[in-house]
């Protein structure tokens, strides 16, 4: 039943994206404003961290009855193979959100009330009765709020009192969760086509799908890139960076999955894996240098 509660979170999927978000809103708000950091960056992560279990294991649920027409799946949802019954998997299910709202409390109130609206939205999403990721534009607007920006804003807010100059920041992680989902969509463009689900790329077709998920990498580039220059990240990161892209390169060579364990030769999802791991590695480095200094 653990194994099968674990799979079920889904957390290889979402926990590298998760902890460069919550450190990155964190420390980018003690670099600014000088505020210490303190024990509550690590519940912010812990409750992100369960926010996007949350998000993931009740999209399994409400997908479960159409997965489990589909014996071809990759990664088989263990709620439509019946290795987790639906009322155990509701609990659990139930159990992340309450982690997370526990979490998002104890850190103080903005952080609750970002990390509420992160879990509605979470819901939202996949609940059927709803469905946002069934609704063209709201399906990527609402992907990229409670799967990036809002993380790095419940972080943020441990420390900040206002957005500033760090509105282009909160482009770029919009801009970036955004390219997970359209990158998605047109991966899955046939299967959504198939079980008539009415996305955004279903609206606009496969082509221009890709040309809007390759302009949202360039224009998240290009946020970081005035964030760095406008002084919203301290100028050692840079070669601390640099150094990590070899080291993530050589620790995942021969690696060939994209986010959620396939297989793939698509040369965006591997360099996706390569880019999470070295921004990892440098962040773990402010961090550290963040909490001895």
């Amino acid at each position: 039943m653990v194994k099968a509660i674990l799979k079920l979170t889904r957390w290889s999927e979402f926990w590298a994206f998760t902890t460069i978000l919550t450190w990155l809103g964190g420390l980018t708000a003690h670099h600014a404003y000088k505020v210490p950091l303190d024990w509550r960056l690590g519940v912010v992560l812990i409750a992100n961290l369960a926010a996007m279990a949350y998000a993931f294991m009740i999209n399994d649920i409400e997908d479960a009855p159409d997965d489990a027409l589909d014996p071809n799946r990759p990664k088989p949802n263990p709620v439509a193979t019946q290795e987790l019954s639906l009322q155990v998997a509701w609990i659990a299910t139930g159990s992340m959100a309450v982690v997370a709202a526990l979490g998002y409390a104890v850190a103080g109130w903005k952080t609750f009330v970002v990390g509420i609206v992160t879990l509605v939205l979470a819901h939202l999403y996949s609940w059927k009765p709803v469905r946002l990721k069934a609704r063209p534009l709201v399906d990527i607007l609402s992907h990229a709020l409670f799967l990036s920006t809002l993380l790095f804003l419940a972080s943020y807010f441990l420390y900040a009192d206002k957005v500033g100059e760090f509105w282009v920041v909160i482009i770029g992680t919009f801009l970036i969760s955004a390219n997970g989902q359209l990158y998605n969509q047109v991966r899955d463009f046939e299967g959504d086509r198939i079980a008539k689900l009415h996305n955004t790329a279903s609206i606009l077709g496969k082509q221009l799908t890709n040309t809007l998920a390759t302009g949202s990498v360039l224009g998240s580039l290009l946020c970081l890139i005035i964030a760095a220059l406008i002084g919203i990240f301290p100028l050692w990161l840079g070669p601390i960076f640099l150094v990590s892209i070899p080291i993530s390169l050589f620790v995942l060579r021969g690696w060939s999955k994209d986010m959620r364990g396939d297989e793939t030769q698509d040369p965006m999802a591997l360099v996706q894996s390569r880019f999470l791991l070295a921004a990892n590695l440098t962040l773990m480095t402010w961090l550290v240098v963040s909490y001895t200094s």
